[in-house]
């Protein structure tokens, strides 16, 4: 095959790509495709476990500090200080070796939950349509297009009805583009190959049948994504990365002072330098990666048994911070079973032609599945024979109707529904209820207090018209000068316990609004129904006076957007998100900018293909209940990860201080490199279990926030308390002790590592920590580093780690002084965060 003529297959007509990719209008055979799918390779390569396992493992090692650190391991060898070598190079490999385990669980826990949102695609295989999954399809496939599918492949049109795409991810052009069969010049531009359809672009409305010609890499989107991809990242990831280059800088600076005093001290090149990287390794969160991945795969886990499925792992943090959620009202506030209250003619009787008209309308749509017509198709009719079909013209989202043509054997008629406006724009005459039909304009008055009045009574009103028309093909241009016949009322009821939900949604200072395109009056019956005596209400075509400024504080006092137009959805997002961190919660194609739009972005399970895709998080069930669990969800996870960074930048900020004055007076190191590197170790231990600790209420309530600023004044007020607590034990060991070099190493190192430990229990909680209950994890792994820790001067081979047995006096010494730090760290912490959150209330 010419790959140069597939590189540009629009300037050739489907008969030419069907003979050249040996297909035809019925698809593959099964076996053909599972063959091609074979021969290419890429399509279904995956790389075997052990390979996967390896490269994570060896990821482990790419932070520039470990790196160092294995550096400094092969200059000790060099040197001949074997020992040294040994005793880093285990405890390392130990480290390393936990997180490696940590994170390929969690792993295998995204890999679940992405397998359960995979995409999936209308193929013809056997001449049969089937659902495969869009990963498996093939050059040569023949894909079966509806409103709300994803394009999974380049693909060349064979058939279109009225068929519109989103093309905005590629051309930047908003407007959906109309396809239509035929060819097209080899150097047409991209926005002007009607007869294309492309991967990672959208239909939006009509029907379609299309060849599929590249997949993969060979596809316009994989070559753009070679080319160079772009990565967003979350508010959570950015604070991060701050972070990271904050404690770098800090880092290198009382590392190189360090270093230098040490030298300047004429210590030994080697060993003030190993010291220097140690303390280096010991004040890097070097855990941090790994409990961030295992804390979000932990939460994502238990959001899947709340029937809540993350995409995008680190959007958990992001739903931590969420404060607002805004949602259509169908399926979220009202049950979202739509059933067919009444049909009534124009004077508001109910009526069997509308009946007639209504069902046959909805019977023959072959587009957008939608619950109108689902509902419509499930009325009980008279066992008489439906007429033929003879045209269709499907829904879309400027027009907002769907057409449809048939004949019943005596006549043709046209047979239109849709939003109220868009119908009455297209009608000149009114069927009254004798039959009898009159010019609309004298009866448009009355029509509108009808449809009015049925909004106030919490109906959906969709108006129907008709027209006799003379030909058998139908086109758009159709639809004029139609009959106006009636409505179809339609009836969503309020959920049970809606309003308990959006109670218990305000006690997590989470607020509530509705964005909907239903009329105003309907807005305002599910206003009240919701519990808000006296709603606030913006409309669609208020908003398009309104600037940008007027509607960012508009917005924020306002209930409910009615009678919103798609576009208009976005706009609302981007203004709300000057104020709120926001949530949307959307399930139709109407949807999509305004999920990829928020802060973070819901779909549900049955939603259109593009909608899931554009979504951090779906929804297995379309119920705000269960969206409460996900955000207490987020809220545990980001409260577990900022335990994390909170203890390992207090105790070893103050730890790093306390070397720097140590250093100035002291003849010998306070600890030795390998020392250090087992302090980390032993205290990493117990870090693991943070990501299932247990969460104090207070913690949930609230929105959790990143602020750098806490973080930094966390770092100094507790580093220099466990600063303080060194000092202390440096002058008792040294002067009141007088200690030993090896005394005075095990002294610290006891002291240093049961503060850690300590802090721990003190830090997880904002109150005083016996009012917290640990996680059982925690407490066991913690009673592991305690026992650990004070035993290991007293082992055999204490003295290859520089340990010595303490005499009884200086361990009890050790112990006194972590109990006045464990007391005065607690009271410290009670005042330092109550403070925090009275500053940060009276910024507010």
């Amino acid at each position: 095959m010419d790959l140069t003529t597939q590189s540009t297959f629009w300037q050739f007509e489907p008969p030419y790509w069907f003979g050249q990719l040996q297909s035809s209008g019925t698809g593959l055979t099964e076996q053909e495709a599972l063959q091609r799918l074979q021969k290419a390779g890429v399509a279904i390569k995956r790389k075997p476990a052990l390979q996967k396992d390896l490269l994570l493992f060896i990821n482990q090692f790419r932070s520039p500090i470990i790196l160092l650190l294995l550096g400094a391991v092969v200059l000790s060898a060099f040197l001949g200080d074997t020992s040294d070598v040994f005793i880093i190079l285990l405890i390392v490999l130990s480290s390393s070796t936990l997180s490696f385990f940590q994170e390929r669980k969690a792993g295998k826990v995204v890999e679940r939950l992405q397998s359960m949102i995979a995409l999936q695609s209308t193929v013809l295989r056997n001449g049969i349509a089937k659902e495969v999954l869009s990963t498996q399809i093939v050059p040569g496939d023949v894909i079966l297009f509806n409103a709300g599918d994803l394009i999974p492949a380049d693909c060349l049109l064979v058939e279109a009805n009225e068929l519109h795409a989103n093309e905005a991810s590629l051309t930047g052009e908003s407007f959906p583009v109309r396809k239509e069969t035929g060819r097209k010049e080899e150097q047409t531009p991209l926005a002007e190959r009607r007869n294309c359809l492309w991967q990672g672009t959208s239909i939006v409305s009509g029907t379609g049948k299309a060849l599929v010609v590249n997949t993969g890499t060979n596809t316009l989107f994989g070559t753009i994504v070679k080319s160079g991809a772009t990565i967003s990242e979350s508010t959570f990831e950015k604070g991060i990365r701050d972070f990271g280059y904050f404690l770098m800088k800090i880092t290198l600076v009382l590392s190189l002072v360090i270093l230098v005093v040490n030298l300047l001290n004429h210590k030994s090149v080697v060993e003030s330098a190993l010291f220097a990287l140690a303390l280096a390794v010991g004040m890097a969160p070097e855990l941090l990666p790994a409990i961030t991945t295992i804390a979000m795969s932990a939460g994502a886990k238990r959001m899947l048994e709340r029937n809540v499925i993350v995409k995008k792992l680190a959007s958990i943090q992001n739903l931590g911070e969420v404060n607002l959620l805004c949602a259509d009202k169908t399926g979220t506030v009202t049950e979202g079973t739509i059933s067919v209250e009444r049909l009534v003619d124009s004077t508001g009787q109910e009526s069997d032609y509308v009946k007639t008209l209504a069902f046959w309308n909805a019977s023959f749509e072959t587009g957008y599945s939608n619950p109108i017509d689902e509902a419509l198709k499930k009325m009980s009719m008279p066992a008489t024979a439906l007429p033929q079909k003879i045209g269709e013209i499907p829904y879309d989202f400027i027009r907002k109707r769907l057409s449809i043509a048939v004949d019943t054997g005596q006549e043709k008629l046209l047979i239109s529904k849709g939003a109220y406006p868009q119908i009455v724009a297209i009608c000149t005459t009114i069927r009254l209820n004798d039959h009898q039909v009159e010019p609309f304009a004298p009866h448009l008055e009355q029509v509108q207090k009808q449809f009015e009045k049925y909004g106030e009574d919490g109906l959906r009103a969709i108006a129907l018209c008709y027209k006799n028309i003379p030909a058998e093909a139908v086109t758009k241009e159709a639809e004029t000068e139609m009959t106006f016949v009636g409505f179809v009322l339609l009836k969503d009821p309020m959920k049970a316990g809606i309003v308990e939900t959006i109670l218990n949604l305000k006690k997590l200072y989470v607020d509530l609004k509705i964005i909907t395109g239903d009329n105003k009056n309907i807005a305002r019956s599910i206003g009240l129904g919701m519990g808000i005596a006296h709603p606030k209400i913006v409309t669609g075509p208020e908003l398009l006076n309104i600037s940008p400024e007027a509607l960012e504080h508009k917005a924020a006092k306002t209930h409910i957007f009615a009678e919103v137009e798609p576009h208009q959805k976005e706009r609302i997002i981007l203004a709300l998100r000057k104020s709120y961190t926001v949530a949307y919660l959307g399930d139709g194609i109407n949807d999509v900018s305004a999920i990829n739009a928020a802060d973070v972005g819901i779909s549900v399970s049955n939603a259109a293909d593009i909608t899931k895709e554009a979504a951090d998080f779906v929804l297995l069930e379309n119920n705000l209940s269960v969206l409460v669990d996900g955000i207490k969800e987020g809220r545990i996870t980001f409260a577990n990860t900022l335990k994390y960074i909170f203890i390992s930048t207090g105790c070893t900020f103050g730890n790093m201080l306390s070397v720097a004055v140590a250093s100035l007076f002291l003849p010998f190191l306070p600890m030795l490199p390998k020392q250090i590197i087992l302090t980390n170790f032993i205290t990493d231990i117990p870090y693991i279990s943070i990501t299932a600790d247990n969460v104090d209420q207070e913690q949930i309530v609230k929105p959790g926030k990143w602020d750098l600023k806490l973080i930094r004044d966390y770092m100094v007020v507790f580093g220099l308390h466990s600063s303080l607590f060194d000092v202390v034990t440096f002058v008792t060991l040294l002067y009141l002790l007088k200690s030993t070099e090896g005394a005075f190493q095990t002294g610290w190192f006891i002291e240093s590592i049961l503060t850690e430990l300590f802090i721990l229990f003190i830090i997880r909680t904002y109150k005083n920590f016996f009012r917290s209950r640990p996680g059982k994890y925690l407490t066991l792994l913690s009673l592991v580093g305690l026992v650990l820790t004070l035993g290991l001067p007293y082992l055999p081979f204490a003295g290859s780690l520089g340990l010595v047995p303490l005499p009884l006096v200086n361990l009890g010494a050790m112990i006194l002084i972590v109990l006045a730090y464990i007391i005065t760290a607690d009271l410290l912490k009670v005042w330092f965060f109550r403070r925090e959150t009275h500053n940060l209330s009276r910024i507010r």
